[in-house]
């Protein structure tokens, strides 16, 4: 297994692991996890190709579903903000 889908089967477990972990550490943990999760997600597309690459941001994404739930709504109320002036 190439070096890129080790690395990121790593992280959909320590992913899955923080999942279990208290409600307080959940927020930090995204972070982090987003923070290292994009540059993982490049070095899969670059060593694997584009098809890998977007399963592996929709698996990122179904983990860090409320990460994207909230940049959803902010960028909603961004552009309904910018309509109405």
């Amino acid at each position: 297994m190439p070096l890129s889908l080790t690395l990121a089967s790593l992280w959909g477990i320590i992913a899955c692991l923080l999942g279990l972990a208290p409600r307080r550490i959940h927020w930090p943990a995204a972070y982090i996890l987003i923070a290292t999760g994009i540059p993982l997600l490049g070095y899969v597309t670059l060593q694997m190709g584009p098809w890998w690459g977007l399963a592996l941001m929709a698996a990122g994404m179904s983990v860090l579903r409320w990460p994207m739930v909230h940049a959803g709504r902010w960028l909603r109320r961004r552009l309904d903000r910018g309509r109405m002036s």
